[in-house]
């Protein structure tokens, strides 16, 4: 499974939906928190992400650690990533969408995350942790090339609190080959072998040369599963 994330991770309001994608997996259940994308933010800002995590995961009644993946020299780190190996449940918590892929890329890290999603484990990604998931995102400065998990979209977290002002000309530069995916806060847009689904309590929406449509807890079109 793959669960992109619009905002607001680790904190209340997201419980009930973590707690479904919990449900989902086969237990036992092990959460493993990245807080990489918060890496050039300094100490107290990973110590944040890192604390908040097992915090939030710890109330939910599973297994969970936070690991110092921060940079590209920890992201391939053979010990790090046999632990990323060892879970079924890998969280990406927001940040800096192209710090974050910068030292995912290619690491040691990202291999064992690709492991983990083979073996039917699941990706949470929220806000920067998300952006990075499609075909490209924007990133500082301009577009950049994202892992491509879904190929075709380019997603957008935070849509509920953006402004059509900002909206538009991302449409415009996207162009007519990129889908825009917009979620809203403590909501996720989930793939699984099954198709796309939106939970939590917003929306998700698609936009691309056929339209612009918004899409609330429950399935997405079958259509979805070209992207």
């Amino acid at each position: 499974m793959l669960a992109l994330v619009g905002s607001g991770e680790y904190l209340p309001p997201i419980a009930p939906l973590d707690r479904e994608l919990i449900r989902r997996l086969a237990a036992p259940v092990r959460v493993v928190c990245l807080p990489t994308a918060a890496g050039a933010e300094g100490h107290a800002r990973i110590d944040y992400w890192s604390r908040l995590g097992v915090e939030h995961f710890t109330g939910l009644g599973v297994q969970v650690e936070t690991l110092p993946v921060i940079d590209r020299t920890s992201a391939n780190d053979p010990a790090l990533a046999a632990a990323v190996d060892a879970a079924n449940f890998v969280y990406l918590s927001g940040g800096r969408p192209d710090y974050l892929h910068r030292a995912l890329e290619g690491s040691l890290v990202w291999q064992a995350i690709l492991a983990v999603l083979e073996r039917g484990g699941l990706l949470a990604g929220c806000s920067a942790g998300a952006m990075i998931q499609g075909e490209k995102f924007f990133g500082f400065p301009g577009w950049r090339t994202g892992f491509a998990l879904l190929p075709g979209a380019t997603i957008i977290p935070h849509f509920d609190e953006l402004p059509q002002s900002m909206l538009r000309p991302i449409r415009l530069i996207a162009g007519k080959d990129l889908t825009i995916l917009g979620i809203e806060g403590n909501t996720a847009l989930v793939q699984t072998a099954a198709g796309y689904e939106v939970l939590g309590s917003g929306g998700g929406t698609v936009w691309n040369g056929g339209g612009k449509t918004r899409y609330s807890t429950g399935p997405l079109p079958s259509w979805m599963d070209s992207l």
